[in-house]
């Protein structure tokens, strides 16, 4: 009897060494949950677990100042996450060295639904037709405007054929309502320039991408145009009128007409704001142009759990459960293409023009993909600081701008 007994423990003991032989981690290193965000990350990972009893998820999160400089040291130390979030600037670098796990064999093997996710968001994490990372959340920028000022000022609201002048009058009929009042913000900086000379018939490269086209005619009158609104018309705050408010202040204490921004200020906005506004797709002035800003997630080449990360990468892109905690949170938008979740989305008020967040995607415009993009982001702003500041015209600040990049800036 006692013999029985002993087996039977054994038997008992090794089941469960085997069961817990099998339970793999994944290692998950990522910079968007930073702050409020962070409950929204542990909630998709418990509903993943709960599918994925075998899989557990170590998640780290780092804020976006300090994450690439310890990824990279991660990295270059063999010490890799499994998984980690790219922001689509940093993606084309990591994956031209050689970091990124190739998805292509996953995906198949997964029988991967491309049609569940945006196709522009997915192609975003490609390079040379083969995909290195999945879309984890994908956002753009709107016009957002008070109502109320429109009102006061007698202007009609932002129509679909607005393009710059129609921007420009409006915001010149809010600045008259009051010494404090501005019509409108738009910063003047790489983020927006890039976007905002398309919306010019410009560009920040020659056709062929094999050269700068900084100082073109249509890119010295964007710039004109951008600083103009602040040097001329003043529809738009100097430093000095700021004193120190962020553009999003601005716009919650009814200062400002129009503003620029990123559709994650919605959240913000709907519990901060004491009047109406709303949204509309950005003007252009020979055509339109809006942003296009999306998170990836990406496997390390060296892993040794390459199943179990790609699982937890999928579910993070493509599942309906982490769509709808997104919607639900309004945290940035999935890259998904589901009716009912964005359904979901375009419901929600404020603002009740929801559905110019879809509408902009048929403009969107990706920023430049280059190996040296935070070199050629911070030599661009220093010359259009120069032009925003009326150190330099615009003209001279870009020639200087064109002269450096093409000097420091290699192009493939």
């Amino acid at each position: 009897m006692f013999k029985k007994f002993v087996l039977f423990v054994f038997i008992v003991l090794m089941v469960a060494g085997f069961c817990f032989a099998k339970e793999v981690h994944v290692k998950f290193m990522n910079f968007s949950s930073a702050g409020d965000n962070v409950q929204y990350l542990e909630e998709m990972k418990d509903v993943f677990e709960a599918q994925n009893p075998d899989i557990k998820i170590d998640i780290e999160t780092v804020g976006f100042g300090d994450y690439f400089t310890k990824l990279m040291t991660l990295i270059a130390g063999n010490n890799a996450p499994d998984a980690f979030e790219l922001n689509y600037e940093n993606f084309f670098t990591y994956a031209k060295k050689g970091t990124l796990l190739n998805l292509n064999a996953e995906m198949a093997a997964n029988n991967f639904n491309r049609d569940n996710l945006n196709e522009m968001a997915l192609k975003a994490f490609q390079m040379n037709n083969d995909q290195y990372g999945l879309p984890f959340s994908f956002s753009n920028v709107v016009l957002i405007y008070n109502k109320a000022l429109f009102d006061q000022a007698g202007v009609s609201y932002p129509a679909p054929d607005w393009k710059w002048n129609d921007v420009q009058n409006a915001a010149e009929k809010i600045r008259a309502l009051h010494p404090m009042t501005f019509g409108l913000f738009q910063p003047i900086q790489f983020n927006e320039f890039y976007k905002v000379v398309q919306q010019n018939g410009g560009s920040l490269f020659t056709e062929d991408g094999k050269a700068f086209n900084v100082n073109s005619p249509e890119n010295i009158e964007t710039l004109q145009y951008m600083v103009d609104r602040i040097l001329k018309s003043n529809v738009m705050p100097n430093d000095a009128q700021l004193a120190g408010m962020g553009d999003w202040d601005l716009f919650i204490a009814g200062r400002v007409g129009m503003l620029f921004t990123g559709i994650w200020a919605f959240p913000t906005f709907t519990s901060d704001c004491d009047f109406d506004w709303d949204i509309a797709v950005e003007p252009g002035n020979k055509a339109k142009a809006t942003h296009f800003f999306s998170n990836g997630i990406a496997i390390s080449k060296n892993t040794k759990v390459k199943d179990a990360a790609y699982k937890w990468i999928e579910f993070l892109s493509s599942s309906k459960e982490v769509a709808q905690i997104r919607i639900d949170a309004g945290w940035e938008l999935p890259a998904v293409t589901y009716a009912d979740i964005l359904a979901d989305y375009t419901s929600q008020t404020p603002p009740a023009n929801r559905n110019a967040v879809f509408e902009s995607m048929n403009y969107l415009v990706t920023p430049p993909v280059v190996e040296q993009a935070a070199e050629l982001t911070d030599i661009l702003n220093r010359y259009l600081d120069e032009a925003r500041y009326g150190e330099k015209t615009p003209e001279e600040a870009l020639n200087g701008a064109q002269k450096e990049l093409t000097e420091k800036i290699k192009l493939d």
